[in-house]
């Protein structure tokens, strides 16, 4: 169970982290749109999982490459917009959020 610290830095996380995906993604994934769905921070708040939508799905996995490139810049850029809230910026992990996609999965098979 998260504490209400970590529930608090989850969403200033997710809040900031969508701000830059909004503003990064025509230079630097193609143009795709990235939405954060879920922002996880580890117990001592030095890690931050960051579970990220991709739309279109086509190619996701080459856009969450390039998202994996870009970690020591939007972490930068994070660092930036939260330096004077969090005295540590997590390290950030990013993993795609498949969960529109099983819910879609699940729609289909009942509607047959």
């Amino acid at each position: 169970m998260e504490s209400t610290r970590q529930q608090k830095i989850s969403r200033l996380l997710q809040k900031e982290l969508a701000d830059i995906f909004q503003k990064e993604s025509r230079n630097l994934f193609m143009g795709k749109m990235i939405s954060v769905t879920v922002v996880r921070v580890s117990p001592d708040l030095g890690l931050a999982k960051a579970y990220i939508s991709i739309f279109p799905t086509e190619e996701r996995k080459e856009v969450l490459k390039q998202v994996r490139i870009a970690n020591p810049r939007i972490r930068g850029l994070l660092g930036r917009k939260v330096g004077k809230q969090l005295r540590v910026i997590p390290e950030l992990e990013f993993y795609i959020d498949d969960s529109l996609d099983y819910i879609d999965n699940i729609d289909r098979l009942l509607n047959k």
